[in-house]
C-alpha cells in the first residue's frame, strides 16, 4: 500500500471524527495525571499541533495517554505535591518536567538514542506494560467506586492496608506505587464502603464501552461508544441532580489571551515562562539532583519510544509505510515542548488514536493539525462536559486496561527467566514507580543472563 496519496477532504473528515471521539480521554487522563480534568481539554491541542508539524507518519497521533499520566504524577509525586503546595503550583511543576522530556526527547533523537529502544528485552516491557496498567487501574477506581475519590485513600490510609504501606515506605522511601495498590486492595475487600450510584455508573459505562462494539453499527466510528458512554452520565447527572463528583466549569479563555499570529488568533493560554525558570523542580522532586533530573527525563523519553515504535512498526509492516526512529523521537520532543508552554503533562504517540486516524481514511498530518486545531477553536462549547460524572470517566480509562490486568496473556506467556524478569519488572514498576521499575527490570534481564552463561560455561 505504502504511504497514502495526500487528500485534504478525507483529512479533515478523519481529524473531525478523532477531535470528537477524543474529548472524554483529554479530560479523563488529565484526572489521571492529578489535576483538574478540563485542563485535558485546555492544553490537548498545541502538542498535538506540534506533533503533526514534526511527525512524519500519515496516520500517527501523539497525547496524553494512560502510560504518560501515570510516569508523570509517580516521577514527580504528584498527588503528594498537590497535597502540600496546590493544584496551581502542581500545573506548573508538570509543565516544567514536561519540557525536561521535550529537551531529552529531541537531544536522544539527535544522537541517534532511538535506535536503542529496539533492544529493550521483551519480557521487561511485558513486566513494564502490566505494571503500569496497575498503576492505571489504581488511578481510576477512587472516583469510579466512590462519589469522591479522596474516600478511598482516606479509608486505605486508615486501615491496616495504610499500616502495611507505612511500614514498606519507612523501609524502602522509593515505594510510592503501593499506595495505589493498597487503594485496590482495600477497595476490592470492603465494596460495602462503595457510593451505590457511583460504582453503578462506572460499571455501567465500563461494561457499555468494553461490549458495545459487538452490537453498535459496523459504521460508527472507533471511540462512539465512548461518546455514547458519557454523554449518557453527562445527562443521568443533568436529570437526576448527581451529588458525586463531576468535570464541572471550564474555565473560558480571556479575550486578550493567547497567541497572535498576524490576523489570525490562537486562543491558547501560554504558561508565564519566568515563573517556569522559578519552579524547584529538582530540589522538591529529585533530592536537589540536576542529574536525576534529567536521568529520568530521558528514561521517560525512552520509554515512550516504545510507544512510538511499537505504531509506527506496525504501519510499517501492515500497509508499508515507512518511518525514521529519529525523526519521531525529535517529534515526540517538540511536543512535549508545546506540551510545557501551555501546562500539558508529557505526551507520546497514542496507538488508539492513531488507530482511528487510520481507520478512518487520513492521508497525510493535516488529520492531526484538523483535531488540534478543532480541540483549540471549539473550547468554548466544551461546557456540555461540565456534568459528567467522574465515574464515566473513571470507566472509560479502567475499560482499555482492565482486561489485560486481570488475564495478562502475554505475561503468562513468558517462561523461564523471561517469567522472572517479567515478574520482577511489573513487582517493582507497579510499587515503586515506572522509571525504577524499568531500569531495574533491564538490569535484571542483563545479571540473568549472565547468570544462565556462567551456569552452562561451568555444566560444560
Amino acid at each position: 500500500m505504502g504511504v497514502p496519496k495526500f487528500n485534504p477532504v478525507r483529512d479533515i473528515i478523519a481529524g473531525g471524527i478523532l477531535a470528537a471521539t477524543s474529548v472524554p480521554q483529554l479530560i479523563a487522563y488529565a484526572e489521571t495525571v492529578g489535576y483538574a480534568g478540563y485542563r485535558g481539554l485546555t492544553t490537548g491541542g498545541a502538542p498535538l499541533f506540534a506533533w503533526g508539524l514534526a511527525t512524519g507518519s500519515p496516520w500517527m497521533n501523539a497525547g496524553v495517554t494512560s502510560l504518560t499520566a501515570v510516569m508523570a504524577k509517580t516521577d514527580i509525586g504528584g498527588e503528594a505535591y498537590v497535597a502540600k503546595y496546590g493544584e496551581s503550583d502542581y500545573v506548573e511543576l508538570v509543565a516544567v518536567y514536561s519540557i525536561y522530556v521535550g529537551i531529552t526527547s529531541a537531544v536522544m533523537g539527535l544522537f541517534g538514542f532511538a535506535e536503542l529502544t529496539q533492544k529493550v528485552p521483551g519480557a521487561v516491557k511485558t513486566g513494564f506494560k502490566w505494571g503500569c496498567e496497575l498503576g492505571v487501574l489504581s488511578s481510576a477506581l477512587p472516583n469510579g467506586l466512590y462519589a469522591f475519590g479522596s474516600t478511598l485513600k482516606d479509608k486505605a490510609a486508615e486501615s491496616l492496608y495504610g499500616d502495611a504501606v507505612k511500614a514498606v515506605q519507612a523501609v524502602v522511601p522509593s515505594a510510592t506505587g503501593i499506595k495505589g495498590v493498597a487503594n485496590i486492595a482495600y477497595a476490592l475487600t470492603h465494596p460495602h464502603s462503595w457510593d451505590v450510584i457511583a460504582a453503578a455508573l462506572f460499571f455501567a459505562c465500563t461494561l457499555f464501552i468494553m461490549k458495545a462494539k459487538s452490537f453498535l453499527p459496523k459504521w460508527l466510528p472507533p471511540g462512539s461508544e465512548v461518546v455514547m458512554a458519557t454523554g449518557a452520565a453527562a445527562v443521568f447527572s443533568v436529570f437526576y441532580g448527581y451529588e458525586g463528583s463531576v468535570v464541572g466549569e471550564i474555565p473560558a479563555v480571556g479575550s486578550d489571551a493567547g497567541l497572535s499570529l498576524g490576523p489570525i488568533k490562537v486562543p491558547i493560554e501560554l504558561m508565564d515562562f519566568k515563573k517556569l525558570l522559578n519552579v524547584p523542580i529538582a530540589e522538591r522532586c529529585f533530592d536537589g539532583s540536576m542529574a536525576k533530573l534529567i536521568i529520568t527525563a530521558a528514561v521517560f523519553s525512552g520509554i515512550n519510544m516504545l510507544s512510538i515504535l511499537g505504531t509506527a512498526s506496525g504501519f510499517e509492516s501492515d500497509n508499508n509505510v515507512p518511518w525514521s526512529p529519529r525523526r519521531e523521537l525529535i517529534a515526540q520532543g517538540v511536543s512535549n515542548l508545546a506540551a510545557g508552554a501551555v501546562g500539558s503533562a508529557p505526551v507520546s504517540s497514542s496507538m488508539s488514536r492513531s488507530l482511528v486516524s487510520r481507520m478512518t481514511g487520513a492521508t497525510s498530518q493535516l488529520a492531526c493539525l484538523v483535531t488540534a486545531l478543532l480541540w483549540i477553536y471549539m473550547l468554548p462549547y466544551m461546557s456540555v462536559m461540565s456534568p459528567t460524572p467522574k465515574a464515566a470517566l473513571s470507566a472509560v480509562i479502567v475499560s482499555a486496561v482492565v482486561k489485560n490486568v486481570v488475564i495478562p496473556k502475554k505475561f503468562m506467556a513468558l517462561k523461564g527467566t523471561d517469567f522472572m524478569v517479567g515478574i520482577v519488572t511489573a513487582a517493582t514498576t507497579s510499587l515503586t514507580s515506572p522509571t525504577l521499575g524499568f531500569l531495574v527490570g533491564c538490569v535484571f534481564h542483563v545479571a540473568m543472563n549472565i547468570g544462565a552463561k556462567d551456569t552452562k560455561k561451568k555444566v560444560a
